[in-house]
């Protein structure tokens, strides 16, 4: 018996256009993945300090006088005002300063560190570079040592030395116990070095990069009892991101402070002028965030006493660099070198601005917030002849 084979259907039109399609899908390949969306980055708060902690003495009376005994005078009174000052005292209460702000990022400026040795003209007259290594006050030190008691909170992020100097100092006021008649009262050499710090708060939310530092072409230099002495000045950037930021850079800087009114355009004119090029620390991509001293300011220039005390501030203007900083209340600066309550300090003698907290980036670096810190005594004495200056900044991408 012959069986008889079905007739084949033939596939419907719906399910021939599907084989079709996976087959094209095989010939083709896999799909490329729908890009997703990235969220649009929103505005960081930014928390910045700048804060000038006072080297301890008014360095003026050295460089004005006149011969090596009136020098050597001059100098012991520098390190008996140093001594007066009480730096470790003092670093308590510009470490309370700084803990009640909680600044991300802190420039510094007059980190002194003050050492002594043998007395000797060497260093002053003899081209012998600075040797005195018996410390006996490291600002920096002491002001971390109270930053992180208990806990590490703050860091250094870049020091630039500067001002390196050391002469013969008549320090007890004896005469005559010095080592010969050249330096018949000086019985001890004392050294001086300055230094600009930026300190960056310790933790996950604040990361600092490629720290860079620098000296100023244009430098003071004075005649201290026949030598020739330069003053050393510059400035510390970093790179940063802060609370998920755009990448900034910020920058600390202490302009010269015994500008001869003679020169035009002051010194610190210039200096200003070397951080704003086009190669200089303040002109970069990224945003830019300028802290510091600039003994310098057109607003409050009439209460200065200095003829060319709007210069420098000019020329950061010109350049592009606007204010992120508070005028109410002033800063600047307590008539007196000695910090002790009762010799000479007075809240009414801040009437001028000399500290500033500026930006080269107006649309990006917005102020929220400024005020100032170290207006009153702690522990019996100022914390600095300047206040403290503290500003929340919005840094837009």
């Amino acid at each position: 018996m012959i069986h008889a084979h079905p007739r084949p259907r033939l596939a419907a039109p719906a399910l021939i256009g599907a084989a079709i399609a996976v087959l094209a899908l095989v010939l083709a390949g896999p799909a490329a993945a729908k890009p997703k969306k990235t969220a649009k980055q929103k505005p960081a708060t930014v928390k910045v300090m700048t804060r000038n902690v006072y080297l301890g003495a008014n360095l003026g009376p050295a460089i004005e006088a006149k011969g090596v005994a009136a020098f050597t005078e001059a100098t012991g009174q520098i390190l008996r005002e140093v001594t007066a000052n009480d730096f470790p005292v003092r670093a308590k209460g510009l470490a309370k300063e700084i803990l009640t702000k909680e600044p991300d990022l802190v420039g510094l400026q007059e980190v002194a560190e003050w050492r002594t040795g043998p007395p000797t003209l060497e260093t002053l007259l003899g081209g012998s570079p600075p040797h005195a290594e018996t410390v006996r006050y490291d600002y920096l030190k002491e002001l971390l040592a109270q930053l992180n008691k208990g806990k590490k909170r703050y860091r250094a992020a870049v020091v630039e030395p500067e001002f390196d100097f050391e002469a013969p100092a008549d320090e007890n006021g004896v005469p005559g116990d010095g080592p010969n008649n050249l330096i018949p009262n000086a019985e001890i050499n004392g050294r001086l070095t300055m230094r600009d710090v930026i300190l960056a708060k310790v933790g996950a939310d604040v990361k600092t990069s490629a720290p860079i530092k620098g000296h100023y072409k244009s430098l003071l230099t004075e005649e201290i009892s026949g030598a020739k002495v330069t003053v050393t000045r510059g400035w510390a950037a970093v790179n940063a991101v802060v609370n998920g930021s755009t990448k900034f850079r910020f920058v600390d800087t202490h302009l010269e402070s015994f500008d001869p009114q003679t020169v035009v355009p002051s010194i610190r004119a210039q200096q200003a002028a070397e951080l704003v090029a086009p190669t200089g620390p303040a002109t970069s991509k990224l945003p830019v965030i300028l802290v510091g001293d600039m003994n310098s300011d057109t607003k409050t220039a009439a209460t200065s006493g200095e003829a060319n005390f709007g210069q420098a501030y000019e020329t950061l203007i010109k350049a592009g660099m606007r204010e992120r900083s508070t005028y109410e209340p002033l800063g600047c600066c307590l008539d007196t070198s000695l910090l002790p309550v009762g010799d000479g300090g007075a809240t009414s003698q801040f009437d001028h601005k000399v500290d500033h907290i500026m930006t080269r980036d107006p649309s990006q670096v917005k102020l929220v917030n400024s005020s100032l810190t170290g207006r009153s005594p702690n522990n019996g004495f100022w914390d600095s002849d300047h206040a403290g200056l503290f500003s929340t900044l919005k840094i837009y991408p």
